[in-house]
């Protein structure tokens, strides 16, 4: 009888009977996928082409109770365990060799109650089919700002979005949660029912569970927004950053421009104001024209357009398998010195595929207390440095992204957003989650003692 070699939580290599793997197989709804089979190396695949990892056994749950039967089978053999939502983690914590991976990718069901401004929806869901499901009715809530990534991962790791100054993060909308936590239970979470786990999902959920279905709270949006891009010479970029900085600190909250440097499609390196309005569209015309009015614009493409295009406008500037490495910084304010530093390093970017993207905090989600959710960096500006590039090896690419976030630790007010980074280790989980950090650590402790899951930016539980 065929054996599956895995990998035990503590790293030991243990043997899977074949009788093991069909017993599983039998009791599952869903498919269960083994090296064997042809569908194996394509699901195997995550965003970051720099990931290639070897799961012993790959778990397609066709509900909650298929993925109760995975984790149940992962703590009795101490199996190392991954989740995989959209597969977007930068870090490829999708996926581990000799792991099992719960694939969510097939739970899609989404229901929408038009009249409460809710949407009960899986954790399969991308952005994309997210967004096409609430603006049937003219609702969104906040989603990130590309379509191919999963919802659950993204509002578990906070949620940061273009509406996120108006409505507030991915997270901050979550009404409901089911999860399945490492005990095998399947619990609500919510602020009525286990409010504890509920703030710890908002921002750290990776580390608690595997959730089934999140509620969110919806919000009228669309179905036309004004939006779109401006681009400058990227020799013009301490000008466009500073004037970008000013413009920010009386920004309405219906309206949200990031900033960016990169190289154009044409292969122009250049400065960028991506934007979206989500109330009337003359008024985001009238609110973007000082944007475009910085210095002398390379081109204007903005304009009314659908909710769900500006979700997809910089989707070419990320595609699925390309290789990454990121790390993120935040930062108090887009200081000259900061401005200094950023323009600099994107004067020599190590690859064409690299973006510097700048994203304001704060308006509604500043407005939320740091500790009121488990994600507790609400206010400054997010710089994530991108490093980006089609194939060989990383070491020049990682080190012009360390060498740009070592440039703006002075201006850093200690924080970084856990969804953009590549970097694991107790110290980066700090940084990323900072003030909250120690109340993770005790409820870690509650809710998966012997830490079952760990392939993620891991907050190792305290008793």
């Amino acid at each position: 009888m065929k054996e599956f070699k895995a990998i035990t939580l503590d790293g030991r290599e243990v043997s899977l009977k074949g009788t093991e793997v069909n017993a599983l197989k039998a009791k599952l709804k869903g498919q269960l996928i083994t090296p064997e089979d042809p569908d194996y190396e394509a699901t195997r695949r995550v965003f970051n082409a720099f990931i290639d990892r070897r799961p012993a056994l790959i778990v397609q749950p066709a509900d909650a109770t298929d993925v109760v039967r995975t984790v149940d089978l992962a703590c009795e053999k101490g199996l190392l365990l991954t989740i995989r939502g959209g597969g977007h983690s930068v870090a490829g914590h999708a996926v581990a060799d000799g792991a099992v991976m719960l694939d969510l990718s097939n739970l899609k069901a989404a229901e929408v109650d038009p009249r409460a401004r809710t949407i009960k929806a899986q954790p399969g869901l991308r952005l994309g089919e997210f967004d096409a499901r609430t603006q049937q009715f003219d609702l969104a809530t906040t989603m990130g700002t590309v379509s191919d990534t999963g919802i659950a991962g993204l509002t578990l790791g906070g949620g940061i979005g273009w509406l996120m100054r108006k409505y507030g993060l991915a997270c901050d909308n979550l009404l409901e949660a089911e999860v399945v936590t490492a005990d095998g239970r399947v619990r609500r979470a919510s602020e009525a029912e286990n409010p504890d786990l509920f703030w710890a999902l908002r921002g750290a959920g990776h580390n608690f569970g595997v959730v089934t279905e999140l509620t969110y709270q919806l919000h009228p949006v669309g179905p036309a927004v004004f939006g779109g891009l401006i681009l400058y010479p990227l020799s013009q970029a301490k000008q466009v950053l500073r004037s970008y900085r000013d413009y920010v600190a009386g920004m309405p909250d219906e309206f949200n421009v990031f900033a960016a440097c990169l190289t154009s499609p044409e292969g122009v390196p250049v400065v960028g104001l991506a934007m979206c309005h989500c109330g009337p569209v003359d008024e985001g015309r009238r609110l973007a024209e000082p944007l475009a009015k910085f210095m002398r614009p390379l081109m204007d493409m903005t304009g009314p357009m659908p909710y769900v295009q500006v979700q997809r406008m910089i989707d070419d500037a990320a595609p699925f398998g390309a290789r990454h490495y990121w790390k993120s910084s935040v930062i108090g304010d887009l200081s000259d010195g900061a401005i200094d530093v950023i323009t600099d390093l994107c004067g020599r970017f190590s690859s064409p595929r690299s973006i510097v993207l700048i994203q304001p905090l704060g308006g509604a989600m500043g407005r939320v207390d740091p500790a009121a959710t488990a994600f507790a960096h609400r206010s400054g500006f997010l710089v994530s440095i991108i490093g980006m590039w089609l194939e060989g090896p990383a070491d020049n690419h990682r080190d012009w992204v360390r060498e740009m976030h070592r440039g703006l630790e002075p201006f850093s007010t200690g924080g970084a957003y856990v969804n953009d980074e590549a970097d694991s280790g107790e110290a980066a989980v700090r940084t990323a989650y900072g003030v909250n950090y120690e109340r993770l650590a005790r409820l870690k402790g509650k809710y998966d003692p012997d830490n079952l899951f760990r392939v993620n930016q891991n907050i190792r539980p305290w008793a």
